[in-house]
């Protein structure tokens, strides 16, 4: 990569339920060390957030859609949470194409709290380490990964570095842990 170009980060959402904090939080957190950031959602209409799942919140609009990505063109792909969000991702086949195209070229992939459920769906997990909302913890042994309970877990297994948090509480050691996996600055 020429010395000047910035590191492209791509945050993917559905279009509803995302959890607000995990997706603005990296996004802003991540541009504000020189990342480009790009949020892509199923449609090209506002993305509305939301806190613990249940209260409405802000919108954010995304700069393009899950259909016109290209992966090529992103260094790490991002994946917030919020129950419905991970729910409607998972069931979504450009995101499942996207993250799959992520891992088999060997890019970084970080998910948080209900964010692998598209991971169980894309069937990444064999022989992945991670942690997600507790509640995920055995669909996640069921796809042939191992759960751990800690703020941040990275495993590079498979050929592919795979960044895990559990909740927003977790928000700065996964930006942290982003951040270090593509050596942008603290």
């Amino acid at each position: 990569m020429p010395e000047n170009t910035p590191i492209r980060i791509l945050v993917i959402t559905s279009n509803i339920g995302v959890e607000r904090d995990e997706l603005i939080v990296p996004r802003d957190n991540l541009r504000e060390r020189g990342a480009e950031v790009v949020l892509a959602a199923e449609d090209p209409k506002p993305v509305q957030t939301f806190l613990h799942d249940t209260d409405k919140d802000v919108t954010v609009e995304p700069e393009t859609t899950l259909a016109r990505v290209d992966a090529n063109a992103f260094d790490v792909l991002v994946v917030p949470g919020g129950t419905v969000n991970a729910d409607n991702l998972r069931v979504t086949g450009e995101a499942v194409s996207l993250v799959r195209r992520f891992a088999t070229a060997g890019k970084p992939v970080a998910a948080i709290c209900h964010a692998p459920w598209l991971l169980v769906e894309a069937k990444l997990l064999p022989g992945k380490t991670l942690t997600s909302y507790h509640s995920l913890r055995t669909d996640i042994t069921n796809a042939g990964g191992s759960w751990v309970d800690r703020p941040l877990v990275r495993c590079g297994e498979n050929g592919w570095t795979l960044l895990t948090s559990r909740n927003p509480g977790d928000l700065d050691e996964f930006c942290d842990g982003i951040a270090r996996e593509i050596g942008l600055s603290a």
